[in-house]
This record gives C-alpha cells, sequence and structure tokens, in this order.
C-alpha cells in the first residue's frame, strides 16, 4: 500500500490560480507531473482556459470556487479534494487582493484594513491550519507521504509603501506565519516556505504600469525587466521538488535583486 501511495501523483492546492501569479505556479506544478486545484473565487466559466491548458500539460485538475475567508467554504473545499484525489501533499497560500484605493495612511479607512487583514493573512492562516492537521494525518498514516506549504507574501513584508500600509502589514503578517508553521510543522517534517515577490507583471500591478516602467528604466532593480508569474512558479516548483528540502522556514526573493543594498 505505501508503495502505492508513493506512486501517485502529487496534489496541490493553489488558492487564486485563476490567473497571475497563481497560474503560473500551477502551470509550473503540473509541468512537473502535479495534480492540480485550482482554488479560486470566480465562476468556473471565468477560468476555463486557464483549466484546460493545465489539462494539456497532464495534470488532472478540480476548481474549487472558495473564498478563502469563508470557513465553511474552506471546509468544503477540502472535502471536495478528499472526494476526489483521497489526499493533499502541496498548499500554496497565492490568493491575495491590494488596497482598492490606496490612500496615504494618514487617510486609510479601517474598511480597506479589514479586507486585507481578512483576506491576505486570516484566511489564508486557518486554510494552513486545517491543512497541516490533515497533512499530519496522512504522515501518521503513511511514513512516506511528502508535504509541502508554500506562503506566497510580498517584498512589501518588509519595505514600506505609506500609500497601501494595510497590504504591507498583511504581508508581514505572512511573513510571521511562514515562520509559526515551520516551526509548528517541523517534528513532522513537513517544510514551510515562503516566496516574496517583487514587481511582476500581473492584473494587480496594471494600474500601475507607467509608474514602475520608469522606475526599472531609472535603475530600480539589478535585473531591469519586470518579473512574470512564470518566476514565482520555478521557484515554487524547485520547493515541490525537495530540492531545498533541508531550509524549512526560508525566504526565497524573487525581485530581480531589487532589495539588494547598493552604495
Amino acid at each position: 500500500m505505501n508503495k502505492q501511495i508513493q506512486n501517485l501523483k502529487h496534489v496541490s492546492l493553489i488558492t487564486g490560480a485563476g490567473r497571475g501569479i497563481g497560474y503560473g505556479i500551477a502551470e509550473c506544478l503540473a509541468k512537473d507531473g502535479s495534480d492540480i486545484v485550482v482554488c479560486d473565487v470566480h465562476e468556473e466559466s471565468a477560468v476555463a482556459e486557464a483549466m484546460n491548458n493545465l489539462r494539456k500539460l497532464g495534470a488532472e485538475v478540480l476548481y474549487c470556487r472558495a473564498d478563502v475567508t469563508d470557513a465553511a467554504a474552506r471546509k468544503c473545499m477540502l472535502a471536495e479534494i478528499k472526494a476526489k484525489f483521497g489526499r493533499l501533499n502541496v498548499l500554496v497560500n497565492n490568493a491575495g487582493v491590494a488596497p482598492k484605493v490606496r490612500a496615504d495612511i494618514l487617510e486609510a479607512t479601517e474598511e480597506s484594513f479589514e479586507r486585507l487583514i481578512k483576506i491576505n493573512l486570516q484566511g489564508p492562516y486557518f486554510l494552513t491550519q486545517a491543512v497541516a492537521n490533515w497533512m499530519i494525518e496522512q504522515k501518521k498514516s503513511d511514513v512516506s507521504f511528502k508535504g509541502y506549504i508554500i506562503n506566497i507574501s510580498s517584498i512589501s513584508a518588509s519595505v514600506a509603501s505609506v500609500s497601501r500600509g494595510e497590504y504591507c502589514i498583511s504581508k508581514a503578517g505572512v511573513n510571521m506565519a511562514t515562520k509559526l508553521w515551520a516551526a509548528r510543522l517541523g517534528e513532522f517534517d513537513i517544510p514551510v516556505y515562503e516566496i516574496q515577490p517583487g514587481i511582476i507583471k500581473t492584473d494587480m500591478t496594471a494600474a500601475v504600469t507607467a509608474k514602475y516602467d520608469k522606475l526599472i528604466s531609472e535603475g530600480l532593480l539589478l535585473q531591469a525587466r519586470w518579473g512574470l508569474p512564470l518566476d514565482i512558479g520555478r521557484a515554487a516548483a524547485m520547493m515541490v521538488r525537495g530540492d531545498i528540502a533541508y531550509s524549512t522556514g526560508q525566504i526565497i526573493m524573487v525581485d530581480g535583486g531589487q532589495l539588494v543594498q547598493r552604495l
């Protein structure tokens, strides 16, 4: 039985995987042979093309329409995954939002703060709790089980942007969550990692394209280009392959060298 389980594909749950960074991660994991669970808030028809593309890569794909802030929706999603695959090896907490309006922290609203904390931090934290408990069960029933948890945060976890303070605080919280889960799950040999993207070309950054085009041309980055969702996906795939298996709790910066200090 253990041998059969060991030979099964990984099953990877990626939140917010209908497009952008989440889809880039799903694509890279599918190329590496993982079956994929796409979690997003959109109608399935809105992500049909992405789902079909993942299937063309050889992945068995399940779409779960779920809001990570909703405890009942999280529970239902994990039940769907269990019913279809019977297992879950990888959780990538990618779903996240920016403020609807960029406002100076002297003027920002409590409503915006609460929205970002709930979506970017609270929802993923308790989804991780549920998945971690399931992974522990799987590990106890089969010692060959491999589980991985990856948090997608941002360089904004440590870089202050006073026009979106709630976003920075939510991502700083994700950074601490990575440390906490790595510390708690170490005894079960379930590594927890974090990827901190820099300037990545997605729908979220579309509104500030001109701003960052100018900054990049003026030398903001060591590597003078926008990051792409596949840049994040490749980092996640490395983690799931076990290439850095002895590095739980580590943060991988995918920022084109933006945070390298220079004189």
